[in-house]
């Protein structure tokens, strides 16, 4: 019995974080810099920061020239359908398919990176507050439930995400698009700045650059973290730690105060619920490795593990109180998929701009933001998109087909090639009720844990979307005198924006959502869930800014609430 205890005592914390990836690192370090003892819960493989194993080699050094081999595509062949992630210099942050299965009863796209940071190693970095616009729209539309916060109560938490991530970009002053804690900005290449005048003068839009988090000048707090290096090989893992990611910034952090203990090859598959107090008392782990199964206890536990990672522990948290899943009492558990569509624009040449060029190699691009079903304009559908894209002079790739000599040769290797310029949208998805993901417990992965079912289609309302995302991205090309201008419309699955949202949303009312305004559990308090899973409508911005703000205003309202011993 005296055992038993001690064993307890030794896995009992403050509080428990599952997840290292964007949410999970930002509850690390906010719980720890607060004084709770906290343990972090990783599933995958330990990556200490700078420890990136391709990040600073040549081309030459990759076999097959970085392209992926037949193992490869067997082993991950569910992702590079996708046709961006199997590399040699990449292929290292993304699972195994055959270890780690999935059912899709439409096709899904689910992109996934088990190791410490998830996929904060991974993302594209591009930082969107979320509008008072967006915060309103079911509200406005009479669709799916309200959003139960409002912009300005997210604007301070804004700010104090981006002081210390460092997100470079000019403000605007544009209500759609609100402005925050700027670095100084990158710079619109010649091409850029021409389209961005016509699409201006002529169709009354804006095109500004993205808003990035990859430094652009130093931070006091993060000395460990260098400016950017515009290598643009960020999927790698960047050594200089220019880019935001747990690793280089939110885990020092949480380290540094000495209150964090990390444990990866941890995978949490359940919450223990005790029925006498209402509160749930901790998590059952399956260590990766050894298959040893251990339970592990807090105060107050943060779900952090992805929209879907998140989703999973709590379907598969059953007990007399939670039937249908932990805090599933709405029924709306997996539901309300959402994402962002897209591989959807237009692409052109440009003549001219041949003396111009620009220096190095910019990890970003030109950002429009949305401006369609805003004021007098009305569509056919609800909602809308925006566009990233750029403009590049190809390569010097030319001078394999050179067969000249001596000067002639010389001549050719100063000539780089043509610029062209294209743009994709990101439209929003709606959030409905029938996209949804459920545990399939017929299927298991290698650790014998059941898998996950996927049925979610876009439907009416984002294909008609789609007509005006890549008729208005032709328009704009036209309208900065480019030549031959292709459109293109790519059949997709949802997954692929790699924004999945919205199956454990936060509402008002119990009876229609699972978390509250503070992404506490509603049935269950000493629960909060800030990932992408808390997520009411999409918006059509990159959300991971937004998924640290609420994460951040979370952390502080639980410790609030354990001093008011309200949990």
């Amino acid at each position: 019995m005296n055992l038993n205890i001690d064993a307890v005592q030794q896995n009992t914390y403050d509080a428990i974080v599952v997840g290292t990836g964007i949410s999970g690192g930002w509850a690390a370090k906010e719980l720890t810099e607060k004084g709770l003892k906290t343990l972090v819960l990783e599933r995958g493989r330990m990556v200490k920061h700078p420890e990136y194993p391709t990040a600073t080699k040549d081309p030459w050094e990759f076999e097959n020239a970085g392209r992926p081999t037949q193992e490869d595509l067997k082993k991950q062949g569910v992702q590079a359908r996708t046709g961006y992630t199997i590399r040699q210099e990449t292929k290292h942050w993304f699972v195994n398919d055959l270890e780690n299965p999935y059912t899709e009863i439409n096709r899904f796209d689910w992109m996934r990176g088990y190791h410490v940071g998830g996929r904060s190693l991974m993302w594209g970095r591009q930082s969107y507050r979320f509008s008072q616009l967006d915060f309103e729209a079911n509200a406005r539309d009479g669709l799916a439930i309200d959003w139960p916060v409002r912009y300005n109560e997210l604007a301070p938490w804004y700010d104090y995400v981006e002081s210390f991530v460092g997100v470079s970009g000019q403000a605007e002053n544009l209500p759609n698009l609100p402005d925050g804690k700027f670095q100084p900005p990158m710079e619109l290449n010649c091409v850029e700045l021409e389209l961005k005048k016509a699409v201006k003068d002529k169709l009354g839009r804006l095109i500004t650059i993205g808003r990035v988090a990859n430094l652009t000048a130093t931070l006091p707090h993060s000395p460990q973290r260098g400016k950017c290096q515009f290598r643009n090989l960020c999927s790698r893992g960047c050594p200089y730690g220019a880019y935001f990611s747990s690793n280089s910034a939110t885990l020092p952090a949480a380290e540094k105060t000495g209150n964090m203990t990390l444990r990866p090859n941890s995978i949490v598959y359940e919450l223990i619920y005790d029925e006498q107090k209402g509160k749930a008392t901790g998590v059952k782990v399956l260590d990766a490795e050894s298959g040893q199964q251990t339970e592990y206890f807090a105060k107050v536990i943060f779900l952090c593990a992805s929209t879907f990672g998140s989703t999973f522990i709590m379907m598969n948290s059953i007990s007399n109180r939670f039937p249908n899943g932990f805090g599933n009492d709405s029924g709306e558990l997996g539901h309300n998929i959402m994402d962002h569509h897209l591989s959807v624009g237009a692409s052109a040449d440009v003549d001219g701009f041949d003396d111009q060029y620009y220096i190095g190699r910019r990890a970003n691009g030109m950002y429009i933001p949305r401006y369609r079903n805003i004021g007098k304009d009305k569509r056919d559908y609800i909602r809308g998109f925006g566009y990233q894209g750029g403009a590049s002079r190809q390569g010097w790739s030319g001078i394999v087909k050179e067969l000249s000599l001596g000067a002639d040769l010389k001549s050719a290797v100063t000539k780089p090639g043509r610029w062209t310029i294209g743009m994709g949208g990101f439209g929003e998805i709606l959030p409905y009720h029938d996209n949804k993901v459920v545990i399939n417990k017929d299927k298991k992965d290698k650790h014998g844990l059941p898998t996950l079912t996927f049925d979610a289609v876009l439907r009416d309302n984002e294909l008609k979307m789609r007509k005006d995302m890549a008729n208005d991205a032709a328009e704009m090309l036209d309208a900065g005198g480019f030549k031959n201008i292709q459109t293109f419309d790519r059949e997709i699955g949802i997954g692929l924006g790699i924004h999945e949202m919205g199956t454990a949303r936060m509402g008002k009312d119990p009876k229609t959502s699972v978390l509250n305004k503070w992404n506490q559990v509603h049935a269950c308090k000493n629960v909060y869930v800030t990932d992408g899973s808390f997520m009411t409508s999409a918006g059509c911005q990159n959300p991971s800014l937004g998924y640290m703000a609420f994460t951040a205003r979370a952390v502080d309202h639980a410790v609030n609430e354990l001093k008011r011993n309200n949990i």
